[in-house]
């Protein structure tokens, strides 16, 4: 079964990186990040796991974890570990799970359609994993990204959106199209006029249904 917005992200303890993990209480009251991935030393994914290490100073801004996926083991990790770090040029101090057995990657619904999953398999097998999870503190899955084996994700795509979901979360208001940090945010529709002049302030009607404000600032 698919893993849809707002199911509560399914729970599980692995070995990894960084020792056993559980998945919930690692996440504690933060937001967290899975990203994952078919197979370590792979190109696309060097790439990829680079740019999570170079970006950990802005996760933790906003008090973000994030856990690598691969299916590979712990001992392997390690080694793929320093390729990571002598391409970016950071550390990749979050954890990267092993997922041998492919338990998450079944669990998360990330195996393509057609998967063939031999004993040999190599990345083309798993073209799988290369999915990303949003997970709030509430340990809900806010949103979900798949990406196919040739395209390399944007993590500054991933961050944004990150920002909007945080800025969004539990208030009337939401995003519009190709939004950053710091421009306008959309009045919710459950709030009339008056009421969204109350609480926000003033604002910009470019429809009657498509009112915009200043974005909250904390």
């Amino acid at each position: 079964m698919s893993i849809r917005i707002d199911d509560i992200a399914p729970d599980f303890t692995v070995d990894s990186t960084a020792g056993k993990i559980n998945l919930h209480d690692w996440i504690g009251d933060s937001y967290a990040i899975l990203f994952s991935h078919p197979k370590d030393f792979t190109p696309v994914c060097t790439t990829e796991f680079g740019a999570v290490a170079q970006l950990a100073p802005e996760f933790t801004k906003r008090k973000t974890k994030v856990m690598g996926i691969s299916v590979d083991n712990v001992e392997e990790h390690l080694k793929w570990k320093r390729d990571i770090e002598a391409f970016s040029g950071s550390p990749a101090d979050f954890p990267i799970i092993d997922d041998t057995s492919l338990t998450v990657s079944k669990l998360y619904d990330m195996l393509p359609a057609g998967a063939y999953l031999s004993d040999n398999r190599t990345p083309a097998n798993s073209a799988t994993v290369r999915t990303v999870f949003i997970i709030g503190p509430d340990k809900k899955v806010r949103l979900t990204m798949s990406y196919p084996m040739s395209v390399g994700r944007n993590f500054a795509e991933i961050l944004r959106a990150l920002d909007a979901i945080q800025i969004t979360d539990g208030a009337p208001i939401a995003t519009p199209a190709n939004w950053v940090p710091g421009q306008d945010v959309i009045v919710g529709l459950s709030l009339n006029d008056e009421q969204a002049k109350e609480k926000f302030g003033a604002l910009d009607v470019k429809l009657p249904y498509l009112r915009l404000t200043k974005a909250p600032t904390n």
